[in-house]
This record gives structure tokens, sequence and C-alpha cells, in this order.
């Protein structure tokens, strides 16, 4: 990958005035340059997405990332649709679907419960990574590398403390670092989740 990478956030919130969390997030990821942010609801508010205008977005990007909060163990609606359109046979997968084969992909992800509900035995019985299978193998499928999730738990309680600002502060730190080639990808996918806690940065991108 080149030095300095293009980084493509596709958000999808339908509900995101309410959502203090994404609010701050959404700032972090406008104000950081080579970072692409896409307000997926802005953009489709009926859902009728330009499907070659979201491919040229894949293939112009090193990075993709989807930005949403977790609804029902999954993404929201529109965040689906994009994926079942956007990820065409012969595009993406299947033959001769190799357009974006090699790329980076994680999801950034709030979830409105603490990190202990998403556990074996917790209230939502399994990791959120589990949960998230379908993204990942979908990564797979497309021939992307996945990266653990960057993932706020409690997140309807964090403006209310100081976690917010510090997982804020992690998201510039994470965006940086995946243009400048800064993110240790073997540690980064191996991590059951990311926080701004664990976040393997190094301090001098690869030669």
């Amino acid at each position: 990958m080149d030095q300095s990478s293009k980084v493509l956030v596709l958000y999808a919130h339908p509900g995101q005035r309410y959502s203090k969390a994404n609010e701050q997030l959404t700032r972090v990821a406008n104000g950081i340059r080579d970072v692409t942010f896409v307000d997926l609801y802005a953009e489709y508010p009926r859902f009728k997405i330009d499907v070659a205008t979201e491919q040229e977005r894949l293939l112009t990007h090193d990075v993709i990332i989807f930005q949403f909060p977790l609804f029902w163990y999954s993404t929201p609606a529109l965040l689906k649709e994009w994926q079942d359109l956007v990820l065409e046979y012969g595009f993406a997968y299947g033959e001769g679907g190799d357009r974006i084969a090699g790329k980076l992909f994680l999801p950034v992800v709030t979830a409105g419960g603490p990190e202990d509900f998403y556990q074996p035995g917790g209230r939502n019985n399994f990791r959120l990574r589990e949960l998230l299978t379908p993204l990942e193998q979908t990564a797979n499928l497309c021939g992307l590398r996945f990266i653990a999730p960057y993932t706020l738990f409690a997140a309807l309680r964090a403006p209310g403390d100081s976690r917010l600002e510090r997982h804020s502060a992690g998201y510039e730190k994470l965006l940086q670092a995946l243009r400048d080639d800064r993110l240790d990808l073997e540690a980064a996918a191996e991590l059951p989740v990311l926080t701004a806690e664990t976040l393997p940065i190094r301090e001098e991108a690869k030669a």
C-alpha cells in the first residue's frame, strides 16, 4: 500500500440527530486530510443508490470504513441496501469480481449496551465481532482485508463521561494511522475489537 492511503468513510445512521457520539465522530472524520466522508442517509434519503458512483468511490480509495450504530445486531437498513446493490457479482466477487480486492475494510460501531452485554452468557450472548461475522465474511468474499471493529460500547452514556472524548481522539489517530500506513494490520485484525486504548499504531510508517 502507498505510504499515503485514501480513506473512505461510509456513514449510515437514520436517527443521527439523536446521536451525540456519532455527531462527534463525524466531525473528526470530516476534518482529516485524505479522508472522504459520505453520509449515506443524506445522499440517498429514498434509498435510490447510485451504484456507479458508489463503485467509483470504492475504486478510488484504499481503505473502506462502515461507520454505523448497531441496529438489531447488524447495520442500518440503508447500509445493507448499499451492500446488496453496490457489491455486485463481477465487480466485488465472483468471476472477474476482483475490482476491490486487497483494500482494507473495518467497521466503526457504536453499541448501546456495555461491553459485558456482548459476551457468552451476557445479555446479547455473543461477542460483538461474532455478531458482525456477516460483514467479516463479506470482506473475505470480496478479497478485502478485515480489521477488527473500532467500537464504543454504552454509546448513549458516553457523552456524560470522558469516554466519548477518548474515543473521538482514538478515532482521529486511527484514521490518520490508516492514511499513513502506521496501523499494525496483523495485530488489528486479531483483536476482538479495537478501542482507543488498544489501537496498535506504529510511530513511523513502514519503509
